[in-house]
């Protein structure tokens, strides 16, 4: 670790005519968590999940949701220590080393960029349940100038869309859970089987696929949880970080076990899971089974929220990177600029500029590619959490041993080499069992892109007098 890095890049003043507003709430926080933590992986995910083990997906989320407890926590504590700071590049500059920061910057920005290509055209496709005849580039359009203008009106709005898209999606979630556990009370079953607690381990057991159907689950359980990060990004926009951040992160655990674990507990108490299908969200078909009028529009206009919000919290994060990023002279200089309103308006600017590519592929490239995208950002964000973990080790490393600490990371540091024995253990189950050498190929290619970037003189800030 660097001993020049030290004090170097935490809350280091922009060139700029504004600054970053302390606009978020509360209530923002709790359900910017809620949103980062259930987005389309429930939705959509779970499925294959599903399918590949059975009930042990239940316990592939209970493994991934304590590893992203543990990650947020370290954020947490990173976040409070620093409220000045940004984004967790400022903390891998200052703790680990300036190349580090650069990398950790550019790895984070390019992860929310493949997202957000990823939900608009999601987005195309969900609008295509209504306007089948659309031509699937236009909603991609519509929605990313939607949303790029909302993030220039500033992080309060931002900070309501995502609360109410949030919302949604917990009312959604708890409908059907509500719904769920009347049948079960009823022993209405909704495949021709008698609903009960039973059909969840009756059928092979809870392991019913073996070990290598838990491992496969595991990074589908893992990376469901991406976005639950912007939590502690946004801490450095909120009104009161040390009253709302602590219990925002705290509620990381009690989510996923009422969201995902609860969810789809029922959904396969409901529904044998041999009998859930690729082809059909298990949210689809409990409510269809139930009978709720305008079913799939409901479902629909939930999916819409949920990559809606991905997209939006990908611009929210994306823009303050890339400040960040100028701030600390491993960009250029022009993006640094934040404007009265507190918003990093050249950051979105490029942000959205990049993400319209998405616009771009889905009028000339078919489907598959996105395929590729996504497995791509999720390997990226392997590299931010890992990136988060081994910042907060620095940051212990170099504190006093007695100095007072606010939200201290639990079991340090067992939890974090527990951490990145897991993030390994998931990086080798994709390249091996899963053969993702594509995503992974890239993903390696594009940090040894920044590697020659930064060894070459580009990007690297002078050392500080």
């Amino acid at each position: 670790m660097s001993s020049k890095a030290a004090g170097t890049g935490l809350g280091q003043a922009a060139p700029s005519g504004g600054s970053l507003q302390r606009a978020l709430t509360g209530r923002h926080l709790q359900f910017i968590a809620i949103g980062g933590a259930i987005g389309s992986g429930l939705f959509l995910g779970s499925a294959a999940g599903i399918r590949s083990a059975g009930p042990a997906l239940l316990v592939a989320y209970m493994v991934g949701g304590a590893m992203i407890f543990f990650i947020a926590r370290a954020l947490g504590e990173l976040a409070l220590a620093h409220p000045k700071a940004t984004t967790m590049d400022a903390f891998a500059e200052d703790y680990v080393h300036p190349a580090f920061g650069f990398l950790v910057g550019w790895n984070y920005w390019m992860s929310w960029i493949l997202v957000g290509m990823v939900d608009i055209t999601a987005m195309a496709i969900f609008v295509k349940f209504w306007l089948p005849d659309l031509p699937q580039w236009i909603p991609a359009l519509i929605s990313l100038m939607a949303l790029y203008g909302i993030n220039l009106c500033g992080v309060r709005l931002f900070g309501e869309l995502e609360f109410w898209m949030a919302l949604g999606k917990v009312v959604t979630i708890l409908g059907m859970m509500v719904s769920g556990i009347v049948l079960l009370v009823q022993g209405v079953g909704l495949a021709g089987a008698h609903a009960s607690l039973a059909n969840i381990w009756s059928d092979g057991g809870i392991f019913p696929t073996g070990l290598t159907g838990f491992l496969a689950a595991l990074p589908i359980a893992f990376f469901a949880f991406g976005g639950s990060e912007l939590v502690g990004l946004a801490a450095a926009e909120a009104k009161d970080p040390e009253r709302s951040l602590p219990g925002a992160i705290n509620g990381v655990v009690f989510r996923i076990l009422i969201f995902y674990i609860g969810s789809l507990a029922i959904i396969m108490a409901l529904v044998p899971w041999r009998e859930v299908t690729l082809t059909e969200s298990p949210f689809v078909m409990v409510f269809t089974k139930i009978g709720l009028p305008a079913t799939a529009s409901l479902i629909n206009l939930v999916l819409i929220s949920a990559v809606l919000s991905s997209c939006n919290s990908g611009l929210f994060a994306g823009a303050r990177t890339l400040q960040s990023l100028a701030t600390k002279r491993h960009a250029p200089q022009l993006l640094a600029r934040i404007n009265d309103r507190g918003v990093p308006v050249m950051g979105i600017n490029i942000s959205a500029a990049i993400m319209f590519l998405g616009v771009i592929l889905n009028y000339y490239v078919p489907g598959k590619v996105m395929e590729y995208i996504i497995s791509a950002s999720a390997v990226l964000l392997m590299g931010t959490w890992t990136s988060i973990i081994v910042s907060h080790m620095g940051f212990r490393h170099r504190a006093p041993k007695d100095a007072p600490r606010k939200f201290a990371m639990p079991l340090y540091p067992l939890a974090s080499w527990i951490v990145l024995l897991f993030i390994a253990g998931i990086a080798l189950i994709m390249a091996t069992a899963l053969g993702m050498y594509i995503p992974i190929g890239f993903a390696f290619g594009y940090y040894l892109l920044l590697g020659a970037i930064y060894a070459l003189g580009i990007g690297r800030r002078e050392p500080a007098a």
